[in-house]
């Protein structure tokens, strides 16, 4: 019972179905995941210990930076319940708004050229800007 119970609480908090869910399409720094989803750096760490304890995700470290991906090998019960999570995140909105910014980062940061904690306030005023466009 332990075992269905911690695997339900991973999928009970949305902040780590955001996180898990932009992880499935692209390997990430920490940074990034704070510009894409505008969390905090302590919520995100948290949120990436407890999937990654869970077995949800994996990581490698490159310089001062950690990357964090989707791991590619997952037990069957973990990728059922990773395919129900898929076809309901596809229907919501705050999901559909995550894949735009995982794609604003990208570009961004192919005119930037790296990813440092610079990099990420440039990124978070650009969003701020576009956002702003946006609403008018």
């Amino acid at each position: 019972m332990n075992q269905a119970l911690d695997l339900f609480k991973i999928f009970s908090d949305e902040s780590r179905l955001r996180v898990l869910n932009i992880l499935e399409k692209k390997e990430l720094a920490v940074c990034q995941i704070m510009g894409i989803l505008g969390m905090s750096q302590p919520l995100v760490s948290r949120n990436l210990f407890l999937l990654q304890r869970a077995g949800f995700i994996e990581y490698r470290r490159e310089g001062k930076l950690m990357y964090y991906r989707f791991k590619s090998e997952l037990s069957k019960k973990q990728g059922l319940l990773f395919d129900v999570f898929r076809i309901v995140a596809g229907e919501e909105p705050v999901f559909k708004k995550d894949m735009d910014s995982l794609k604003d980062c990208e570009r961004f940061q192919k005119k930037v050229g790296k990813c440092n904690m610079e990099t990420l306030k440039a990124f978070m005023e650009y969003r701020k800007q576009k956002q702003g466009k946006n609403k008018k």
